[in-house]
């Protein structure tokens, strides 16, 4: 007859039962387990998403209705990051967009800025 060991939960150590491949005992446990796991990539993702989601906001309160003008000195006051942005857009003309999701800005002469919408031809 085999001998069988007793199969734990990797997470609270409770007896398992069932499959043969069972790690948990359920899914709180799973959900516990993983969560602790990927803890430190968890949270740098969300502190970047954060700054990302500002960004974003920031550039949809000083632009509600699709395209305008303001200084680089607004953006900085309000703690726009201009080092994180979702993507880039180069136009025809070599211009470029960058872009917080779906509200963007490009550089323009003198510290201004344009705040633009992105609109659908912009992949």
């Amino acid at each position: 007859m085999p001998q069988t060991t007793e199969r734990k939960c990797l997470e609270c150590s409770g007896r398992l039962n069932g499959r043969k491949d069972q790690k948990f005992c359920g899914d709180y446990c799973r959900n516990s387990y993983n969560n602790r796991l990927h803890e430190d990539a968890n949270n740098y993702m969300r502190r970047i998403n954060n700054i990302l989601r500002k960004n974003r906001r920031i550039l949809d309160t000083l632009n509600p209705s699709g395209k305008k003008t303001v200084d680089a000195l607004l953006l900085a006051e309000e703690g726009f990051n201009f080092h994180y942005f979702t993507n880039i857009y180069e136009t025809k003309k070599g211009d470029t967009y960058y872009f917080c999701y779906d509200r963007g800005y490009i550089r323009l002469e003198d510290n201004k800025f344009m705040l633009v919408h992105k609109q659908e031809y912009v992949r």
